[in-house]
């Protein structure tokens, strides 16, 4: 269960970057801070698609860590 809720939160951080994000947008600040929060949550959502998506062999990263399987 503590891995869902990581990756729960990972996404929700996510959503609310790019939130800021189209926030500083509007206002007018389209300087580093607007790209490096879009940065940082495209970076947040690949390393849940990277613990989420089946390997080739069907199974996925993160059941294979809930078991202590290397």
């Amino acid at each position: 269960m503590g891995m869902d809720l990581v990756l729960s939160l990972l996404v929700l951080a996510a959503v609310a970057l790019v939130a800021g994000a189209i926030v500083q947008w509007r206002r007018g600040k389209t300087g580093k801070q607007t790209g490096l929060l879009l940065v940082l949550a495209a970076v947040m959502i690949v390393n849940v698609l990277i613990w989420t998506i089946p390997n080739k062999d069907g199974t996925v990263p993160m059941d294979r860590a809930a078991e202590g399987v290397r």
